[in-house]
């Protein structure tokens, strides 16, 4: 299941494989669950995230079925995502408790903590129709898998790398874009936003290891950094709205003011993290790493 695209071979040829990899390991960590529903679903999703990365990277190609795919593995990860959402609120908990200020602090989010893992696990058992899910979540991908069959991309090398080429170019500029919001207003979406494009740029990176793969590894853990921290400020985002469209779940108003100042901190902390982090891995002009890319490209494809 390698999410690579080989420069030396034909390109159409190398996205069917690349997109029908991550779907059908998809489909088979759905039907076997090796580590469990609920790993699975936490890979599944990866799966999810890296297909539509690659749609992205032509979609000027194919814009058509890229909308239209897109929006059938979006709506395939909002299926599966509900228990793992609310895990991952514990881990978001979890990791504001390792850095609380005091005891009083700790303890007031272990009694948060609770909350939520008790919540987590009402959602776990109200789930009684989990084979049923997987059984539509399996077919949506079967098709899914089916649909990329439809594809194909003008033949000959030099195409090739200028699709590329341009499909890098807009990702960088968008994530820099992205960035760049987030400097002057610091809101939510922009910082949400600038997740996605980073998990994007990520993406391509191991798409395209092959042309240039030192180089490649090294950016791709800089940037992984990067969607490390934004996950969490995400994360965080996400438990500060549970607050507000939950409230009755939090009856100690204490607790509940510990918990909000504590997301507040670590919020301000990690997005200033994330900033510093994004201006070094996005630095580069977009243009100029996008004719770099199409070079590679062209050195290592056949003539």
């Amino acid at each position: 299941m390698p999410y690579r695209i080989r420069p030396d071979r034909e390109f159409t040829a190398e996205f069917r494989k690349a997109a029908k990899g991550q779907l059908h390991h998809a489909i088979t960590t759905i039907e076997e669950k090796p580590d469990g529903p609920h790993e699975a679903i936490h890979d599944v999703r990866k799966n999810l995230k890296r297909v539509r990365s690659l749609y992205r990277l032509v979609s000027r190609e194919i814009p058509k079925f890229q909308e239209r795919e897109n929006a059938r593995l979006r709506d395939i990860a909002k299926t599966i995502s509900a228990v793992r959402d609310a895990a991952a609120l514990v881990e978001t908990a979890t990791y504001l408790k390792s850095s609380a200020h005091d005891d009083e602090e700790a303890e007031a989010l272990c009694r948060i903590i609770a909350i939520l893992e008790e919540r987590r696990d009402r959602m776990i058992d109200a789930e009684g129709g989990m084979d049923e899910q997987c059984a539509h979540v399996i077919a949506a991908l079967e098709a899914a898998e089916a649909a990329v069959d439809d594809v194909t991309f003008p033949h000959g090398r030099r195409n090739a790398a200028r699709l590329i080429s341009k499909g890098w170019r807009n990702t960088l500029s968008k994530a820099q874009k992205a960035m760049h919001a987030c400097q002057k207003r610091c809101c939510t979406e922009a910082f949400h936003t600038l997740r996605k494009r980073a998990q994007d740029y990520r993406a391509y990176h191991l798409l395209l290891a092959l042309v240039w793969p030192s180089a490649m590894a090294a950016k791709y853990d800089a940037i992984s950094d990067l969607v490390d921290v934004l996950g969490r400020v995400h994360d965080l985002d996400v438990l500060c709205d549970l607050v507000e469209q939950e409230p009755r779940l939090f009856e100690n108003s204490d607790d509940l003011a510990w918990l909000l100042a504590a997301i507040i901190f670590r919020q301000q902390v990690d997005r200033h993290t994330a900033l510093d982090l994004a201006a070094d891995v996005l630095a580069d002009p977009p243009r100029e790493e996008a004719r770099r890319i199409k070079t590679l490209w062209l050195a290592l494809s056949k003539p």
